[in-house]
């Protein structure tokens, strides 16, 4: 297990006004100015970055391809308009999947009246190429992961109560993000932004040591 705490981070954006007026990122990953050769990737998670948007404040339309894009929204409401077609909002609790494919371009705003932040996620499929596709579930369930087979990958997303205690997925690998909370896994302690990489994870728990919110990737390659 190797535990990344979340004062270790590469801080990106702006938050102060300027090009990037009002953004401040978490990279999780080495990302672009940020490069570390140490901590390209665990298996097909290629970036985690926690968002924060003043309102007002976006990304202006940019390119991708080749990545599923996996997004989940913390607080606040997210717009998202993409060169396939699809214009939506993204609110807490849901889950938006974009996958890139051979390419797609994409803006992403907080068009709202409050602060905004979401983590973002980036996996690299097992097969580039394709046409782009999009999907947004409203309000998923912690009993219901999101499988990501483009990546050979599980989304799972816990919220347990103060001592609740859940099973971490037996896999090839686990990746696990706390978003708000404090947890115990395997013996280390986690805080919110914190997140460890598991490899060939068996018989691990998950206790929450607050109340606590988790993403949890589960990995079939590596």
């Amino acid at each position: 297990m190797d535990v990344r705490r979340s004062g270790d981070r590469f801080r990106g954006g702006d938050p102060a006004p300027g090009v990037s007026a009002g953004i401040e990122t978490l990279h999780a990953f080495s990302f672009g100015r940020f490069y570390d050769p140490d901590n390209l990737r665990f298996g097909p998670v290629l970036a985690c970055n926690e968002e924060r948007l003043a309102p007002g404040a976006g990304f202006d339309e940019h390119p991708h391809s080749h990545t599923e894009i996996v997004t989940w929204v913390v607080e606040g409401e997210l717009t998202h308009r993409d060169s396939a077609g699809h214009a939506t909002v993204v609110r807490a609790g849901d889950v938006q999947h974009l996958s890139s494919a051979a390419g797609v371009r994409h803006v992403e705003r907080n068009d709202g009246e409050h602060p905004l932040t979401f983590i973002q996620m980036w996996l690299a499929p097992l097969a580039p190429g394709g046409e782009p596709a999009y999907t947004q579930v409203a309000g998923i369930a912690d009993s219901t992961p999101y499988a990501l087979p483009e990546s050979h990958a599980m989304l799972h997303v816990r919220r347990q109560a103060e001592g609740e205690r859940s099973a971490v997925p037996d896999a090839a690998g686990v990746y696990v993000h706390v978003v708000r909370g404090g947890v115990r896994v395997g013996g280390e302690e986690l805080a919110a932004g914190d997140s460890a990489r598991i490899t060939e994870s068996k018989g691990l728990e998950l206790e929450a040591l607050t109340a606590a919110e988790v993403l949890m990737w589960e990995l079939g390659t590596m």
